[in-house]
């Protein structure tokens, strides 16, 4: 035998593999660390934009607090980061005005950014609930009827060409005119924003199935309801959940315009004109995180659903 010493040591794989493990233990780390870096970008760059957008208006009123005499440059710079109704709020302005709107006032308070959020949420999941309907419902008739399929879908996309500004007030219009108001105008326009993503979602999931497992349901001698059910739904629910977490951020911005119209007193399309009229720049960008934090929150536990449905439909 030859006496040649071997290629590695008994202990040298497990050393090697020591950090592959190592990775994988940590491997939400490595998913987190990009999150973290891009959202530390933005606000590095949103804090060197409000520099450039406050300084002008900062720097008259110090000029005039000095008596004529103009501030040192790092003093202009954090006064742009404090102003009292800046151009463009910096980031723990917003923060500080969220938390004062939210945990120093009572929740039903109509100083409460949660009592807007609530308003605007109704509307939301209301809107969001009857576009699925309609969205499903659509997506069935097309499946089946090649008439609805050619006559219907072309109106069913052109419908979202128009633009939900112009919509909007005529829509509110027109229901107030029969004495339909409140939460259904709103919710109607969230409707009109949230069907459509459902629509086209849903009947690319019901075509979805192999023709060989069309052929295996005719086999067994499966009419259309049960195709439907049995094969058609299963395979729709990833493309369905895909379309429904577009739908509701859709079904909130309908909400939030239809809000806007109709000169509401509650609601996150009302704290924006409130911000508006008065000039409280603060007041509307927390409006505006509030928002986009709630359709996180939402599309979230759309994702969450979709989780349930897909596991008690026997998927892995």
């Amino acid at each position: 035998m030859s006496a040649t010493a071997p290629v590695s040591e008994p202990g040298a794989a497990i050393d090697a593999s020591a950090p592959l493990r190592t990775s994988r233990r940590w491997g939400g780390t490595g998913r987190t660390g990009p999150v973290l870096a891009v959202v530390a970008a933005i606000l590095a760059v949103w804090y060197l934009a409000a520099v450039p957008m406050n300084w002008p208006t900062v720097g008259a009123r110090l000029t005039t607090a000095n008596g004529g005499t103009p501030p040192d440059p790092w003093t202009h710079v954090l006064a742009t980061w404090a102003a009292e109704r800046p151009v463009l709020p910096a980031p723990h302005q917003i923060a500080a005005e969220i938390w004062r709107t939210t945990v120093d006032v009572r929740p039903t308070s109509p100083r409460s950014l949660l009592f807007h959020a609530q308003v605007t949420l109704s509307s939301t999941l209301l809107g969001f609930a009857m576009g699925s309907v309609l969205g499903i419902l659509i997506a069935v008739g097309i499946l089946h009827s090649r008439t609805l399929d050619r006559s219907l879908m072309p109106w069913v996309i052109a419908s979202q060409t128009i633009p939900i500004l112009a919509v909007a007030p005529m829509i509110i219009v027109v229901l107030n005119s029969v004495g339909v108001t409140g939460l259904v105008p709103k919710a109607i326009i969230s409707t009109y924003l949230s069907f459509f993503p459902v629509t086209v979602g849903m009947v690319k999931g019901l075509r979805s199935p192999d023709r060989m497992h069309l052929d295996l349901m005719r086999t067994y001698g499966a009419n259309r309801l049960q195709t439907l059910l049995k094969l058609r739904t299963p395979a729709s629910l990833p493309f369905l959940f895909a379309s429904m977490k577009i739908a509701v951020a859709a079904a909130l911005v309908g909400a939030i315009v239809g809000e806007l119209p109709t000169g509401a007193q509650a609601g996150l399309g009302a704290r924006l004109l409130a911000g508006s009229y008065y000039g409280q720049t603060i007041q509307i960008w927390s409006a505006l995180v509030a928002a986009s934090l709630l359709a996180g929150i939402l599309v979230a536990l759309v994702g969450v659903a979709e989780k349930i449905a897909v596991r008690r439909m026997g998927a892995r």
